[in-house]
């Protein structure tokens, strides 16, 4: 169970997470990001996809998947992508506890540099969030889910819960994985067609 869209009650209770971007000035701006990767195979056609309408985005790296690959991160810098943290293992906040967790965070910290987080699953402790903004994290949510990881959810859907949902300032979520692959294909060319047609932006956070 998961919502496509953050309601505003739940971003007011947390005023201290970022859920939305600035909504843009002469033209409305959109936020992409992308948790999970990098991925051999997904990411290099997220870049493709992306330079193919010149928009930047956010890519949220797990730390294992950042040293294994250095040169796809390599790839993301070189593109213009900024990076953000997204623990080392993908750790939920919830299940795990505030020291080791945080301990976690700082080992991706050593293959991704940047001061944006990401919680796995958007699950984090107050604790740990204390932590983390003491170290100079920013923490980033989002306010519209893609849910391409669902394997429930059909291409098309996908592509919905976005455009039915994404307004200027939002921060979207994709995954540049594996699990995410089918959905992802379909709907971020959608995304980006129907977005710069309206004369949007693409902006990395």
């Amino acid at each position: 169970m998961y919502l496509v869209r953050t309601p505003t009650v739940v971003q007011r209770l947390f005023p201290d997470y970022t859920w939305r971007g600035r909504a843009g000035g002469e033209r409305p701006r959109l936020y992409l990001t992308f948790d999970d990767g990098p991925i051999p195979g997904v990411t290099p056609w997220v870049l493709e996809t992306l330079a193919a309408y010149g928009a930047h985005a956010t890519f949220f790296c797990v730390g294992e998947n950042a040293e294994r690959y250095p040169g796809l991160l390599r790839d993301l810098e070189a593109a213009g992508h900024t990076l953000g943290n997204h623990t080392h293992n993908h750790l939920s906040g919830w299940g795990t506890e505030r020291t080791p967790y945080v301990a976690n965070v700082s080992r991706c910290a050593e293959a991704v540099d940047s001061p944006l987080f990401r919680p796995p699953y958007g699950r984090l402790r107050p604790s740990q969030a204390e932590d983390l903004r003491s170290r100079d994290y920013r923490i980033v949510m989002w306010d519209v889910l893609s849910g391409d990881f669902d394997a429930y959810l059909s291409p098309a859907d996908c592509l919905s819960n976005v455009i039915d949902n994404a307004v200027p300032g939002s921060i979207v979520v994709f995954h540049d994985s594996l699990k995410a692959e089918r959905n992802l294909r379909h709907a971020l060319p959608g995304v980006l067609e129907h977005y710069a047609g309206l004369g949007f932006e693409f902006a990395a956070l």
